[in-house]
């Protein structure tokens, strides 16, 4: 009987492992986000969306609340940064990366932004939610404070 049971396992085991197998897609997000900073360093909001869900079920989190949508999220984003100086040098400091599976990652780190002495500089935390959608990786999800 033991012999049996350690075969089933032996046998088992392994496909045990194939079925919780993920793949970290992590240093592709990273990249993603890289270009998300250089599209905001160099004074595009719109290229800065780029990579959120242009859904509206997109759900972004910040201190004025819950907000539901893409064209509300790109209104916000207009409405509080109306030049480059007040935009000012976003860098993100990428803490964990949880891949959930294939297709799901969330992303949690630290923000700046660094500007004039006038405006004073702003920093943060994020936690994004990505899924792979058919056009690619997207934010589906930004709780940032």
């Amino acid at each position: 009987m033991k012999k049996l049971m350690f075969k089933i396992f032996l046998f088992s085991f392994p496909i045990f492992l194939i079925g919780c197998k993920s793949t970290n897609h992590c240093d592709e997000l990273y990249f993603l986000m890289k270009e998300q900073e250089d599209s905001w360093n160099y004074g595009s909001i719109d290229d800065f969306m780029n990579i959120y869900w242009k859904n509206d079920s997109l759900i972004f989190i910040g201190k004025s609340g819950i907000n539901y949508g893409w064209d509300k999220t790109i209104k916000n984003y207009k409405n509080s940064y109306k030049t480059k100086e007040q935009m000012g040098t976003l860098k993100f400091k990428n803490i964990i990366c949880n891949p959930i599976n294939d297709s799901t990652h969330i992303v949690t780190g630290k923000w700046s932004l660094k500007r004039n002495d006038s405006i004073g500089n702003l920093s943060g935390f994020y936690s994004l939610l990505w899924i792979k959608k058919q056009t690619g990786w997207k934010i589906t999800y930004d709780h940032t404070s």
